[in-house]
């Protein structure tokens, strides 16, 4: 550490040091429970006020929650593809990144998601039977507007968390989770509006989901991609139509990330 003339150290290197340790633990343990601000003091051998500024340094990373008052405290959320969305969406928004150019970029990456789960030698017991799933719940969901939606975009969300190489994972899942969070802002919209498409539109979407489970099932990884890619054109055509201009918005994704509390593992 620097030390100033006085040799004291700045309480922020110290905060920053203190994090880095914090962040470390959190990052290799994903048991890892935040001690108490006393504990941390105790253990660190610093002052609150360097706690506390560690803690916030650790809060504006998405890493902990501080709550405040009576009931005070921490809690500890380990990063995923929605918070790496909301991160990536900040510095689109911050380039002016166009919806329209966030989905040509997802037509490249996901559709080879599909094609690596057709590729899965436990594809039939595993990706299979939950794909599955999704289908039967969206297809439950036809005549609820965007609650068809929210239910669609799990099978995308599927698709890649099924990846078996996890650095195309995280990284595809993080387009997928930012364009979900703009496909449901979009759909939120319409059904107010009354200008949510047909139940024929929501039909078609379903069989193409019903086709692209097919062919990963029978392993044939090309023309699963094919067929995601031509999906993807397709729905994503509906928010292109009207938005494609708009600018990619990262709120959309921070309060997606805030209804989603707790994500499963699929791997």
């Amino acid at each position: 550490m620097t030390t100033l003339r006085n040799g004291r150290v700045p309480q922020r290197r110290i905060a920053e040091t203190v994090a880095a340790e914090i962040r470390d633990q959190i990052l290799e343990n994903e048991d890892y429970q935040l001690p108490t601000q006393e504990q941390l003091v105790r253990d660190f051998g610093v002052s609150y006020p360097s706690i506390r500024e560690a803690l916030r340094i650790l809060e504006t990373e998405g890493l902990v929650t501080v709550r405040r008052g009576n009931v005070g405290g921490a809690e500890v959320h380990r990063p995923d593809e929605m918070s790496a969305a909301y991160h990536l969406g900040l510095s689109l928004q911050a380039a002016r990144v166009t919806l329209t150019d966030l989905s040509v970029g997802l037509q490249m990456l996901e559709p080879m998601c599909a094609a690596e789960c057709a590729k899965r030698e436990d594809r039939a017991d595993v990706v299979v039977p939950a794909l599955e799933n999704a289908v039967h719940e969206s297809a439950e969901l036809l005549s609820n507007g965007s609650a068809f939606t929210h239910s669609a975009r799990s099978f995308h969300d599927l698709i890649v968390s099924f990846t078996p190489n996890a650095t195309i994972r995280y990284v595809v899942g993080s387009y997928v989770a930012l364009w979900s969070a703009q496909e449901e802002a979009w759909a939120d919209h319409s059904a107010r509006h009354g200008e949510y498409p047909s139940d024929v539109e929501a039909t078609e979407a379903v069989c193409a989901h019903r086709r692209i489970v097919e062919e990963i099932a029978a392993g044939r990884a090309e023309e699963a991609e094919r067929l995601a890619r031509g999906h993807l054109a397709a729905t994503q055509a509906y928010v292109l139509d009207r938005f494609g201009d708009r600018i990619v918005n990262a709120s959309a994704a921070m309060s997606r990330q805030a209804i989603q509390t707790s994500r499963r593992s699929r791997i």
